[in-house]
């Protein structure tokens, strides 16, 4: 975990409503695909926690949702300075995804998706994807996984592109040795009960702090309570605990 300051270079639409920032400064403390970063905006109490979608040497890239007065306010910046704290969580393990992972992403849980199928193409792996949307206007970086040599299928909830249905209508006749997901908790759920390897998903929690002092995103797994944003964002299948 390091604070420090990260200069914005871009700061772009990638549709109506999803923003991708790409920032210069120290990224030495992002060590896994999967943590996220904790951004400080004047005027506003707490940081806004945001995934990684991508670094590159000491350029960061995040894609973000605007949702509300935090998200609204990034979306209006330009070349301005912003205070991070960055190498929060524990990232994804690459350890366990065998020859063929399968990367599962919906919305704004696509982006750490991102940095992670880079990760695994490095290591020569046969990486697929799914990408779920609720209509083709939400679609974002469909071409940035194929341009990594990935399978990729994407599911529109309205059927207005790719598959119609969900991320789980679009597993049939995929080979996968290990899961990786990550978005809203609904399609989280689906996902557990749908694959049939383990596999690490990537929760999306309300935080205070972001580092587990504050205890605000404490939720029951099978071993105990753990805090999403230190004993997390990734938990395995095995230590998830979802209430019928």
């Amino acid at each position: 975990m390091k604070q420090g300051l990260f200069e914005i270079r871009e700061n772009i639409p990638l549709t109506q409503n999803v923003w991708k920032m790409t920032l210069q400064g120290d990224c030495s403390a992002i060590t896994a695909p999967g943590q996220f970063v904790n951004i400080r905006l004047d005027g506003l109490y707490l940081r806004r926690p945001i995934s990684v979608c991508d670094v590159d040497g000491d350029r960061l890239t995040l894609i973000y949702k605007v949702v509300g007065r935090g998200t609204e306010k990034m979306s209006q910046m330009k070349e301005e300075t912003l205070d991070l704290i960055s190498g929060l969580g524990n990232g994804y393990d690459l350890e366990k995804s065998g020859n063929a992972p399968l990367l599962i992403g919906g919305g704004v849980g696509v982006p750490p998706l991102y940095l992670l199928a880079k990760a695994l193409k490095k290591e020569g792996k046969y990486v697929s994807v799914i990408l779920g949307f609720n209509t083709k206007s939400e679609i974002f970086y469909e071409d940035d996984f194929k341009a990594l040599d990935c399978d990729v299928r994407v599911a529109t909830a309205d059927g207005s592109y790719g598959i119609k249905g969900f991320v789980t209508d679009a597993l049939c006749g995929i080979k996968y040795t290990h899961v990786y997901t990550c978005g809203p908790e609904p399609m989280l759920k689906a996902v557990y009960k749908n694959i049939t390897t383990s596999g690490q998903f990537s929760f999306e929690e309300r935080m205070g702090c972001g580092f587990g002092a504050c205890m605000g995103c404490t939720c029951k797994t099978v071993t105990g309570y753990k805090r999403i944003c230190r004993d997390g964002p990734v938990l395995f299948k095995e230590e998830i605990n979802f209430d019928d």
